[in-house]
């Protein structure tokens, strides 16, 4: 059995959660809540302070949802859009 290369998970958020560094990989977003619009693993961009997307948007769009895909080291945050009282988590994948 392999273990998650790095990832975080924040519990009942209805805002941006916490900024946190991620190594970089592929990864999977997952979150459970009430939302009408999308979770979104957001990347800090080049100027310091304004977070973007990546170039596959990270982002679940219903509750139980996932998504899939690779991400750079650096950092980066969860922003809610239209959603409440939600459980997100990222999970680096080991790849062999």
């Amino acid at each position: 059995m392999t273990t998650p290369v790095d990832g975080k998970s924040f519990p009942n958020i209805s805002a941006n959660s916490a900024q946190f560094g991620l190594k970089g990989g592929y990864y999977v977003v997952a979150a459970i809540g009430t939302i009408t619009t999308s979770v979104e693993l957001q990347m800090l961009g080049p100027d310091g302070s304004t977070f973007v997307s990546l170039p596959t948007a990270l982002k679940v769009t219903a509750s139980g949802g996932t998504a899939g895909g690779y991400a750079p080291p650096g950092q980066y945050r969860f922003t809610l859009t239209s959603a409440t009282g939600v459980t997100c988590s990222v999970a680096g994948v080991p790849i062999s």
